[in-house]
């Protein structure tokens, strides 16, 4: 695993969490008038305008070199354009419910490429039992029912996977630019993704001939504003802090902050299979985490310690 994550770091997390979490039912709003790839273009658009009005307002200066805009460039493919098209189009044809499972494979992608890939995130018999933990809990939060939909509509299915293995890729190549504010990375970012997207918008949906509601305007602002360009400058600044792996561990925790949001906004039901799930997560991060092995080994050894003297007594 990456650097030992701080208190700061996980505050970080669960804040993204929240941003993300309710990214799925503003979605869902925002499909009833929009179409996926439209919706994409929309929400990445949105959030540069507002993160280029924050940079400006904070008088912040965006890189010269051409190394860091290509850097920026795939970011907004791989990172936006590419899995927010794809989560988006698979939701038209899936249940968000199996769409969370899946997208919850991000970490244990992120896990794998890592290793490969980098020298400093190796994988650990620790780490690679709080991710597998981590991920069933996943599955028992969402509910294990929502893995009937698996070949409903297989193409949808590898859409979204396809879509967190582009998150894994983001989170270990997006490592390069934590020399960059995150304001300056998040805004070019998200302008990239944005004029990549928009001729893509214009030959396959034809935006000019939706008529969205005020509800969809509204969906969509919050959406672009708050989930991505507010997200995204958390991201980055915890990716800087805490590595890819530990990043995209948001993933599992993004199933809970739907759960609470729904909670909460919609008075639905915590059944004990949900606590059931957020219990195995929670363990599973505390798994990955270190502090709670660290834990156990010293209680482990305190006990071996009093039965020697217990044993050693005339």
């Amino acid at each position: 695993m990456s650097a030992k994550m701080r208190a700061g770091d996980w505050l970080l997390i669960i804040l993204l969490a929240l941003l993300w979490g309710i990214s799925f039912f503003l979605t869902e709003i925002c499909l009833r008038d929009l179409g996926p790839t439209t919706l994409a273009c929309g929400r990445v658009g949105f959030a540069a305008l507002a993160l280029l009005g924050i940079a400006a307002i904070r008088g912040q200066r965006f890189p010269t070199a051409l190394a860091d805009w290509g850097a920026l460039a795939v970011m907004g493919l791989i990172n936006n354009a590419l899995p927010f098209s794809l989560i988006m189009w698979g939701q038209t044809r899936i249940d968000s419910g199996l769409a969370s499972i899946l997208n919850a494979t991000t970490p244990l992608f992120t896990f794998v490429l890592a290793h490969m890939l980098t020298r400093d995130e190796r994988m650990t018999r620790q780490g690679t039992l709080g991710v597998t933990v981590g991920f069933l809990g996943a599955v028992v939060l969402i509910g294990p029912s929502a893995l009937t939909g698996l070949g409903a509509d297989s193409w949808a299915q590898i859409a979204v996977l396809a879509a967190a293995l582009f998150y894994a890729l983001s989170g270990i190549f997006g490592r390069r630019l934590r020399h960059l504010d995150p304001v300056v990375a998040a805004a070019g970012m998200t302008g990239a993704a944005t004029v990549i997207l928009l001729p893509a918008a214009l030959m396959v949906d034809q935006p000019w001939a939706f008529r969205p509601t005020a509800d969809t305007w509204l969906a969509l602002l919050v959406l672009s504003t708050v989930s991505t360009g507010g997200a995204y400058i958390i991201y980055f600044k915890v990716l800087a802090s805490a590595g890819a792996t530990n990043l995209l561990l948001v993933t599992f925790l993004i199933p809970i902050a739907a759960l609470i949001l729904g909670s909460t906004a919609l008075g639905e039901e915590i059944t004990l299979t949900a606590l059931a799930g957020m219990a195995l997560i929670f363990l599973g991060l505390a798994v990955i985490d270190g502090r709670l092995p660290a834990v156990l080994t010293r209680l482990k050894h305190r006990t071996r310690g009093r039965r020697t003297r217990s044993t050693n007594l005339p």
